[in-house]
């Protein structure tokens, strides 16, 4: 993106994209000691359905809620939004943020927090949910391992999931037999429910 030295962020736009026609947006986020350079094939998957997505790097080790809270990670996100708007037509219905590990529990934090932005949000395999406010009712996406060591889903994704269902946010979950990763099958199944085209 050229909006920083080092650690700066990538992003994808599929080959069909014209201006004229906007078109969803993803904004990805990777988890503990990760890259944007890691996730190529999320963007190129996304493409496959005419999603765009930024994928920014944290300003540290990982994003800065973990680090002693939000702060340079929140600005720099703003940045790579705004450049993404001033680049590409997004459709306004269609803006997700999601994230892996360290980086889905940052998307879910930020993204109950800015609810009027965000309409979706996706998160493989999550920890922490901590956003500093709520605002909006953005629809939730959620995958999990059972065999997770990093992230015990009894101690996260089975405990959140039921409290966000509780406090009213339309919630998919979906558990399956695998560690701390990210699962191909369900990240399609992610990307449809979030463009609308997920069979029911």
């Amino acid at each position: 993106m050229g909006l920083a030295k080092g650690r700066d962020g990538l992003l994808s736009v599929p080959a069909s994209y014209t201006p004229k026609t906007p078109i969803p947006l993803i904004l990805m986020l990777h988890g503990r000691w990760g890259r944007a350079a890691g996730l190529e094939i999320f963007c190129e998957n996304a493409a496959k359905l005419g999603i765009a997505v930024a994928l920014p790097d944290s300003r540290g080790r990982t994003w800065d809620l973990f680090l002693g809270g939000f702060g340079p990670d929140i600005d720099f996100l703003n940045r790579v939004l705004a450049f993404t708007f001033d680049c590409v037509a997004i459709d306004a219905q269609r803006v997700a943020i999601a994230g892996f590990s360290d980086g889905a529990s940052y998307a879910l934090s930020v993204g109950l927090a800015n609810g009027d932005l965000f309409t979706h949000v996706i998160a493989y395999s999550p920890g922490t949910v901590a956003p500093p406010s709520l605002r909006g009712a953005p629809s939730l996406f959620i995958t999990h391992g059972i065999r997770d060591r990093i992230l015990l889903i009894d101690a996260n994704s089975r405990r959140a999931v039921p409290a966000l269902k509780q406090a009213g946010y339309d919630v998919v979950y979906e558990e399956f037999d695998g560690g701390h990763a990210i699962k191909a099958d369900l990240v399609e199944e992610s990307f449809r429910w979030f463009t609308g085209s997920r069979k029911r």
